[in-house]
């Protein structure tokens, strides 16, 4: 970056609501960016707590921190692409921070730098630390540019890889975020996964070998709603079926959207023994005939056998699945 010019502007967006439990700790966040040439746009989705209160009092303390009201509350996907809108016309780059999240010091930093280096990438990710983990997966070290292309295939090929992170781990260029009125597909919980598939087909992914954001897994939020539901497994084998076909061969494709199904009935017959409710069910039934997959009842029955046969001849493997799995 030349020293001369003025650096990058930076938009930083976060939807928020009901989110004075964390909101502070956010803020504070990006206050404490060593890249400073940044605006944040806090767009505040009717909430019901102090919310409005917490990003008031900092706004008045800092011209670069704005606040929008949404007239009416609307979904959490909508509220995002609200927060997109706001976005400066100057801005080069946008970054999300969930409001239960925060960013390390030096992640616009890093994130700005590789960008800048690499013309051609529009979207850097790097870990992320939810609680006490590091999550997220990688390039190769040292490598830091990959094909957007390559990138697609490894995650449509991988059944874990998560080098699409979440929405916080992410930055994009601006112009990408600016091309279109929504940019999140609203009709997709995981449309934060669609927009690099949708993207980086022409363009190039990169990747900071740091952790530079923490996530924080809410009881009430959308990441609990996620494991509770399983939607994780619907909305991959979306994605199987509407991009394999543009990344992968006929027959690369087909073994992937043949592997997520059995991963889905393998899921779906655990869940037999989890005693879910019936919304569960109407969420699964629903999700697949939208794919034009009609639930198979009998295939559900023969997973949930399978797991039978497993309890009697190890029982030990079920009991530390019993112990050890989270809600999906």
């Amino acid at each position: 970056m030349n020293s001369k010019e003025e650096p990058p502007l930076v938009s930083v967006v976060t939807p928020v609501y009901n989110g004075q439990s964390h909101l502070h700790e956010c803020i504070e966040s990006i206050l404490a960016q060593t890249y400073t040439h940044w605006d944040y746009t806090i767009v505040n989705n009717c909430s019901t707590d102090r919310t409005l209160e917490i990003v008031l009092e900092y706004a008045a303390k800092d011209c670069r921190i704005r606040v929008e009201n949404n007239k009416n509350f609307v979904p959490i996907v909508k509220n995002y692409n609200n927060a997109f809108r706001q976005i400066s016309p100057a801005s080069k780059y946008c970054k999300v921070v969930g409001a239960d999240d925060w960013l390390f010091p030096e992640c616009l930093e890093k994130m700005v730098r590789l960008a800048e280096e690499h013309p051609s990438v529009i979207v850097v990710q790097a870990y992320r630390l939810i609680g006490t983990k590091v999550c997220g997966d990688g390039l190769p070290y040292p490598s830091t540019v990959i094909r957007g292309r390559d990138a697609c295939r490894m995650w449509l090929q991988s059944e874990t890889l998560s080098i699409f992170g979440s929405s916080t781990t992410l930055m994009y260029r601006s112009d990408m975020v600016r091309s279109r009125y929504s940019f999140f597909k609203e009709s997709n919980l995981h449309s934060d996964t669609e927009v690099c598939l949708e993207f980086l087909e022409d363009h190039d992914y990169g990747f900071v070998h740091q952790v530079l954001s923490f996530q924080r897994a809410r009881d009430d939020g959308n990441t609990s709603y996620t494991q509770t539901f399983g939607t994780m497994l619907p909305g991959r084998l979306y994605h199987l079926i509407a991009y394999g076909p543009k990344f992968l061969a006929k027959e690369e494709s087909g073994r992937s959207i043949s592997k997520q199904f059995a991963a889905y009935y393998d899921y779906l017959g655990w869940q037999v023994f989890k005693k879910r409710g019936r919304e569960f069910w109407r969420f699964h039934e629903r999700e697949l005939a939208l794919l034009g997959y009609p639930m198979s009842k009998a295939r559900v029955a023969l997973h949930a056998f399978q797991y039978i046969l497993i309890l009697i001849m190890s029982p030990m493997r079920i009991l530390a699945r019993l112990t050890n799995r989270n809600a999906i």
